[in-house]
């Protein structure tokens, strides 16, 4: 299937409802069809594999196929650039930039060292993609094999630059406090400390009910459930 294909057949499966709780989360409306996640499976199952198609969907702009090729992708055969310009390309578009890109960024080798770079970068969405891609790595990455002391370093920078940060990356630097909470039982005591010191965040939303996860709460109900350390295979959902 050739890229127009594809845009036909995601056209086909959009709903105007969908589109307009993007809208209300602030995604573009005209760059969306409101495809559901449960059709974007489906259709991911039949390109599986095809990278360069998934290149050229992530190009095309529409926030369906971008989601799309970020299912499909084998983000560990792209390059530096690729990476890097699929960050800059998700500006503006939250849902790309802290699901699409961090995928492919986890499956790279380079996949600390650009989470680092976006973290330092300057831009909501890059930022947003290095948190969210470093949340991944240590939700993912066995403990013995992360780099404690920079996430201890990372922990501390969330306290110090969070009244300053911009919206999203405010939102997805409390994620990270969390994922380390969840995930890095080395790290957990200074996880709740952090977390703690955090409090609570107001995040605007858009026009919806949504709220940011108190931190410590959300460690709490994880502790209480007995799934500390519980690594996952995929952030991919």
């Amino acid at each position: 299937m050739s890229v127009d294909d594809i845009l036909e057949l995601l056209k086909s499966k959009g709903n105007p409802k969908t589109v307009a709780i993007y809208s209300r989360h602030g995604l573009p409306a005209d760059r969306t069809f409101g495809v559901s996640n449960a059709d974007l499976k489906t259709i991911a199952k039949t390109i599986k594999g095809q990278q360069e198609l998934a290149y050229a969907l992530y190009a095309s702009g529409n926030v369906d196929a971008m989601y799309l090729a970020g299912i499909i992708v084998d983000g560990g055969k792209m390059s530096r650039e690729q990476l890097r310009t699929w960050a800059i390309e998700a500006s503006g578009l939250p849902m790309i930039a802290e699901y699409t890109v961090p995928w492919a960024a986890l499956d790279n080798p380079l996949a600390q060292e650009l989470a680092l770079e976006w973290i330092h970068s300057d831009g909501e969405q890059i930022e947003s993609s290095g948190w969210c891609t470093y949340s991944g790595i240590v939700a993912t990455v066995p403990d013995y094999k992360l780099d404690l002391g920079e996430i201890e370093s990372l922990l501390k920078m969330t306290v110090n630059h969070m009244s300053g940060a911009k919206n999203r990356v405010w939102a997805n630097m409390n994620g990270f406090v969390i994922s380390v909470g969840t995930y890095v039982l080395p790290l957990l005591s200074l996880a709740k400390e952090t977390a703690e010191r955090i409090g609570v965040i107001e995040v605007d939303m858009g026009d919806t009910a949504c709220k940011v996860r108190m931190a410590s709460e959300y460690i709490a109900k994880v502790e209480a459930s007995g799934k500390l350390g519980n690594k996952r295979k995929t952030i991919r959902c």
